[in-house]
């Protein structure tokens, strides 16, 4: 089985998508998948990557082609050229994004060649995501994404509430639910990372809610923070820090610092930067709470990371994973406002035994989601689709 996987970058600051896609593919390609990723060096930060010729990337093949305009969009002429005069040699293209000029090349490429493929939208056809820069995802809706997901062979959600939403609003109806993964052993095995507290001394010895995502507005950090700078106000929680990790637009980074000084808070909140590797790892593993208030996650694999580590979360009821989350009592699920998030942030913190226990629950919930099995998931869908088509093609071929 060849696979071919589009994706307009692979580079881990792009969030989620870019963290998932290599280990997603190294998992495929150990079930016995042949996979070939095709992207752009957007956020490779001058990494030495050869252009238009697959190479070994992170233990995946990859070919890399140059984005050469739009930070959003991405647009790619050599990308449009290979795919042109590749996709065809592939029994299924796996498109993952929506919006982008990747995304929109191999989709057309694909329906020139009848070669089937799957479209995983990655949160970006959720009624909340839709009203963001409406007008110019209602032009291109218009333009051609309408087309190329009617057209797909199936919309890939991560999660049952993120299907339920698009294909409610939308009206389209092809769907299936395959999460993301984690990477089990490597969260649990790495023992050899450096602390936070070497370069923050204020995390000393201090227990400390994490942030591990874009620091960005839909994350409504700002009233997560408001609640626990109002919380660290009270004797009880003076020993609690807030570790904000990320990078986001600068604007609104900058807010988030001016709060922090505003309340002579520094000492009670980090900003440590983008955290990758072991690094990452030891934040996670040293972390007594991981927090993500968003206004809407599709999946928020951060969430899943940090129940792999045993690690409690603090949540919104629109992270999609928040039912899954509620009915293995792995972590809390607060509204985002500052009011319900201060109430809930306080019980948390409040309790050691109960942090525990969620956690051991989250834990035992972050098996189900080994890369592995969700490997052998997509395979089997892949398997369901490539069969169709051989046979659709077998047909029209007698039929002539």
């Amino acid at each position: 089985m060849r696979v071919l996987h589009v994706i307009p970058s692979v580079s881990e600051r792009s969030g989620g998508p870019g963290l998932a896609i290599v280990p997603m593919c190294r998992a495929l390609q150990e079930q016995g998948t042949e996979v070939l990723v095709a992207t752009t060096d957007d956020g490779l930060n001058g990494e030495q990557i050869s252009m238009g010729t697959p190479v070994n990337y992170k233990g995946i093949r990859a070919i890399f082609f140059p984005a050469q305009l739009g930070n959003s969009f991405k647009y790619s002429r050599p990308l449009t050229v290979w795919l042109n005069a590749n996709v065809r040699d592939f029994p299924l293209v796996h498109i993952h994004a929506v919006f982008n000029h990747a995304s929109i090349a191999a989709a057309r490429a694909c329906r020139k060649q009848d070669v089937p493929y799957i479209v995983r939208p990655l949160g970006t056809l959720d009624p909340w995501s839709m009203k963001q820069k409406s007008l110019r995802k209602k032009v291109s809706w218009h333009a051609g994404i309408k087309t190329m997901l009617i057209n797909a062979a199936a919309i890939q959600y991560t999660t049952r509430g993120e299907q339920q939403a698009v294909e409610d609003s939308l009206g389209l109806n092809h769907g299936v639910v395959v999460p993301l993964g984690v990477e089990i052993q490597s969260i649990q095995d790495s023992l050899t990372a450096k602390l936070l507290t070497e370069q923050f001394p204020s995390l000393h010895d201090r227990r400390y809610v994490l942030v591990l995502s874009r620091l960005h507005p839909k994350k409504a950090l700002e009233v997560l923070l408001e609640a626990f700078l109002s919380l660290v106000k009270h004797a009880e929680f003076q020993d609690w820090r807030l570790v904000l990790a990320g990078e986001g637009p600068g604007d609104y980074v900058a807010l988030l610092k001016q709060r922090v000084a505003e309340e002579l808070a520094g000492d009670f909140v980090v900003f440590p930067g983008w955290l990758n590797g072991e690094q990452k790892e030891a934040a996670l593993r040293d972390a007594s709470l991981l927090a993500l208030p968003s206004h809407h996650e599709n999946f928020g694999l951060c969430v899943m990371e940090s129940l792999a580590c045993g690690v409690p979360v603090l949540i919104s009821p629109h992270v999609n994973l928040a039912p899954e989350i509620e009915a293995a009592s792995a972590g809390w699920i607060a509204e985002v406002n500052e009011a319900a998030i201060k109430q809930t942030l306080a019980a948390a913190l409040s309790s050691k035994a109960e942090r525990l226990a969620r956690g051991r629950n989250g834990k035992q919930l972050a098996l189900n989601y080994a890369w592995p099995n969700i490997a052998n998931q997509l395979r089997q869908v892949y398997s369901e689709i490539i069969p169709k088509t051989d046979k659709l093609m077998s047909a029209m071929v007698q039929h002539a």
